[in-house]
């Protein structure tokens, strides 16, 4: 072992023994009564079937087909093997002192083996080694399988790494140095914590793991986040429309209307005034207006994707003009809500509602044929009972939600906090972000019923007509407003090259512009903060990779580019407005109270 990471002996010391009594009497009786709870929810239908997810199906087959050639598996396996052989010869010449290359390297931007213990002891470097090996070889049996569907391929690809994930040895007490280390400082008082934490959770959860990621008493909605000043001057069931308060004498002639999803709350365009939105859009002469929806429970059951046009989208257009005098709005749509806005787009084409006049869409998707990893909870078995579900309720519970999204980052977003919170026994650290994505929200049974079926399962928005709504068949080519396309380059729920496609749908004057980072950070992404490029490209080709091929980074955030771009469209300003000088009385502070309404 290396002298860094030899123990000292003095670090070592043993609980106190009535403490750890007291600890675990309490451990047991809330064990008892987390374990009671849970038993009592499975007399339900739920458990009917010990596969949900469809996986074994997907493994089964993929399988037999590996059997169906069997000298390609057997070929990666003696690659195993001889990798297994220069990892042990490896390790043996560090033993005796001697230098050695690593036989394979961790990505660098994996905090899993950020420990220094990992590269230094030889050990824990052999145990890091052999896993990594482990992992390649399992993620290249799985994606180099011959006959497999697509569909069937992304599932198999997709559960394996989570089995790859899971099993890594960072994750378990006794293979990670660092934990190893807290134990024997801490006389095993970490584990203790760690298991108080996990019950508190499971508590949370009612039997089921809610992971708490972040210090949720440490924020206050419209006191330590969404601050900014405003008022709510329109509701209905569905949605608050909050108009902000000016920050210029001056404004631009046509407000800006904010859609947000409504799988998240609005917030996250107004965490804290450093990075806020909201505020900064204010700052350059816009006069607001935000969409914050109901987080709805079984009484909406049955509002469907046309109803979140006709009272969300529609009815705050009608509530501006009446704010405002003005009946011209510039719109922007974030990833579901994008959705929404495009096809309200279509439907106001065909009634002749020409009251948008531009269109900004962040990392949306209009065309969902390439719609990345979500496809995989996509199947037919897996809609039916995700529909049973709903059905019984009335909604989809916003923790399924979470759990979903969380997956697709689960080294980020799950394991790394098993290890912080359970294994090191650490309090969740204050993260305005990390509250906002805990903020959960349910979705409504028939809207969310609609939109997995007709955008992910069928992509029948991108085709003329293919999905109605309020009566009217919906084409996205008859919609021809100048229209701002901004997508994340690695974004893991809208992947970029399928977001591209919707500039080839709309036929207005279009603009796209690829953003550094994620669906989150990537959209907020504020200039002053002097992080994360963004390229562009005048042109727009029909593939994405040639667009990318001839595309420019800028450093910095692409916020000002955007302004340049829809205050280009029109520059009349006129004097700022307060809300409730117009035709609404304010009903309530922003940021309302929808907002504060927490799912379960």
């Amino acid at each position: 072992m290396a002298d860094a990471q030899k123990p000292d002996p003095t670090s070592f010391r043993l609980p106190d023994a009535a403490e750890f009594g007291r600890s675990m009497a309490d451990i047991a009786e809330r064990s008892q009564r987390i374990v009671g709870e849970w038993l009592k929810r499975q007399t339900g239908d739920e458990v009917s079937n010990p596969d949900p997810l469809n996986i074994a199906g997907a493994f089964m087959e993929m399988t037999a087909r590996l059997m169906a050639n069997p000298a390609r598996l057997v070929q990666a396996q003696i690659g195993l093997w001889q990798d297994y052989m220069s990892l042990w010869q490896s390790t043996a010449r560090r033993m005796m002192g001697m230098d050695s290359q690593p036989v394979i390297e961790a990505d660098p931007k994996d905090r899993r083996f950020r420990d220094d213990a990992w590269k230094e002891n030889e050990v824990f470097d052999f145990i890091k080694q052999s896993y990594l090996l482990s992992a390649r070889f399992v993620q290249d049996v799985v994606t180099h399988v011959d006959g497999l569907d697509e569909h069937t391929a992304q599932k198999v690809d997709f559960y394996a790494r989570q089995f790859v994930d899971a099993m890594s040895p960072s994750n378990f007490l006794l293979t990670n140095p660092e934990v190893l280390r807290r134990t024997a400082e801490s006389g095993g008082e970490n584990l203790l914590r760690g298991l108080n934490n996990l019950l508190a959770d499971l508590e949370r959860g009612k039997g089921q793991l809610r992971i708490k990621m972040t210090d949720t008493d440490a924020f206050r909605i419209g006191e330590n986040i969404a601050v900014s000043p405003g008022k709510v001057v329109f509701q209905n069931d569905l949605m608050q429309l909050i108009q902000y308060a000016p920050s210029t004498g001056k404004v631009l002639k046509r407000p800006l209307l904010i859609i947000p999803p409504w799988i998240n709350k609005f917030y996250i365009l107004d965490l804290r005034p450093r990075n806020s939105l909201v505020r900064w859009a204010t700052a350059q002469g816009h006069t607001v207006f935000m969409v914050s929806w109901v987080n709805p429970d079984a009484k909406l059951a049955e509002k469907g994707f046309d109803d979140y046009m006709k009272e969300g989208l529609l009815d705050a257009l009608s509530a501006i003009e009446a704010a405002t005098g003005e009946n011209e709005v510039n719109a922007i749509g974030y990833c579901l809500g994008g959705t929404l806005l495009s096809s309200t787009l279509a439907w106001m084409a065909v009634h002749d509602d020409t009251r948008i006049r531009s269109a900004t869409f962040f990392v949306t998707l209009i065309d969902f044929r390439e719609s990345g990893e979500l496809n995989v909870f996509i199947d037919e078995e897996q809609l039916k009972m995700l529909e049973e579900r709903m059905n019984k309720r009335g909604y989809l519970e916003g923790s399924e939600m979470a759990t979903t999204f969380n997956m697709l980052r689960a080294n980020d977003l799950i394991w790394s906090f098993v290890v912080n919170n359970y294994l090191l026994g650490n309090d969740p650290f204050p993260f305005d972000l990390l509250y906002w994505n805990s903020d959960s929200t349910r979705m409504p049974a028939r809207m969310h019923s609609f939109y997995l079926r007709n955008m992910y399962q069928e992509n029948r928005l991108a085709q003329p007509g293919g999905i109605t709504l309020a009566g009217t068949p919906i084409d996205l080519s008859r919609v021809k407003v100048p229209a701002y396309f901004v997508s994340a380059r690695e974004d893991h729920i809208a992947p970029w090259r399928a977001t591209y496609h919707g500039t080839h749908l709309l036929r207005g004057r279009n603009r796209f512009v690829l953003a550094a980072s994620g669906h989150i950070a990537g959209v907020v992404n504020p200039p002053d903060g002097g992080k994360y490029s963004h390229w562009i490209n005048p042109e727009l080709p029909p593939d994405p990779e040639a667009w990318f091929a001839g595309a420019t980074e800028i450093a910095g955030s692409w916020w000002p580019d955007w302004h340049r771009w829809v205050s280009a469209l029109d520059r009349r300003q006129v004097k700022a407005r307060v809300p409730g000088d117009g035709k609404l009385q304010p009903i309530e502070d922003a940021p309302g109270s929808y907002v504060k309404v927490r799912a379960c």
